[in-house]
């Protein structure tokens, strides 16, 4: 394993593909490229899979059929896996995680997210499809305030990515299965740790999308992901949870403790090269009003027109 992770990491992979019975496949600059002419047997390709899972991992997969783990190499860097099995038999995805984090401005972020992350509370969402950098973006965020501000920072993931080194801020990262069972369980208990800042990995209920919210009406700055493809669709989404009754509820949490959206895709220059572009949706007076209202379609008026707030459209970049 240790070959093909270094093949990856040199050849600037995003994603690592291993597939029973096929050759060894990177995902570069956003396309499928076979990195071998070797292909890998089931068994083979087990063996390799197996060598480098905890014990508790085997005993995930085997129950499970599939795991989610982080792998960390001390020289090759970190990389999130997700080992399943299929028709041909057993195989893996690894995503490469750069040890390095990223500056905001390194990544082109807009100037409003360093606004946004010194707020003392509310809730940001960064959301897009997968692999679209969202978790480069939120980590750019997090070390912009450990490079500025003395704040109690704790992560809740699954697995852990990004490994901060504490500077100005104290940073914890806790992993959902090494480090509290359930994900609502480790966001509650959150609460009774002194934190300024919450980073959730990923919101994926209804119950954890509520946690979310009390947390940032009760004076946390709370940031996470969703996996949906504009600011709007967004605010849709999490409405849509939740029953009839409580919709008027839940907008008006929303209208209270939102501060953004920022949705985000890559796309590729003309030098071959992927870069990512971003929609921020802020949530001024007017924008508050509308949530509350439910009237999340008339949203995108206030965003064409809300560039000295620093809001702007995907499709106006």
């Amino acid at each position: 394993m240790e070959t093909i992770f270094a093949l990856s990491v040199t050849q600037n992979a995003s994603d690592l593909h291993l597939s029973s019975g096929e050759k060894v496949i990177i995902r570069q600059n956003g396309k499928l490229i076979n990195l071998t002419n070797d292909r890998l047997s089931s068994q083979e390709l087990e063996k390799k899979l197996f060598a480098i899972l905890t014990l508790e991992q085997l005993q995930q997969i085997e129950e499970h059929k599939q795991v989610d783990f982080a792998y960390h190499h001390q020289k090759l860097g970190r990389f999130r896996g997700n080992i399943f099995y299929q028709k041909r038999g057993i195989s893996a995805c690894f995503r490469v995680i750069r040890d390095e984090i990223y500056t905001l401005d390194e990544i082109n972020a807009p100037e409003i997210l360093k606004t946004l992350v010194m707020k003392k509370q509310g809730l940001i969402f960064i959301t897009g499809a997968t692999g679209c950098g969202k978790s480069t973006t939120l980590a750019a965020m997090l070390e912009y305030v450990n490079r500025h501000q003395c704040k109690h920072i704790l992560t809740l993931e699954d697995p852990i990515e990004f490994i901060y080194t504490n500077k100005l801020a104290l940073i914890q990262q806790r992993e959902i299965g090494t480090h509290c069972n359930r994900f609502y369980d480790g966001l509650i208990s959150m609460l009774r740790q002194d934190p300024d800042i919450i980073m959730l990995g990923e919101l994926r209920d209804k119950e954890t999308v509520a946690a979310a919210l009390q947390a940032a009406e009760t004076g946390h700055l709370v940031l996470a992901t969703l996996h949906t493809n504009s600011a709007i669709q967004t605010l849709n989404r999490i409405i849509d949870l939740f029953p009839e009754q409580s919709k008027n509820f839940i907008c008006s949490q929303l209208a209270n403790s939102l501060q953004a959206v920022i949705s985000q895709q890559l796309i590729t220059n003309i030098k071959g090269e992927r870069k990512a572009i971003f929609e921020v949706l802020v949530n001024t007076p007017a924008v508050s009003n509308l949530i509350l209202q439910g009237k999340t379609k008339q949203l995108v008026s206030l965003m064409q027109t809300g560039s000295q707030h620093g809001m702007s459209l995907m499709d106006g970049e």
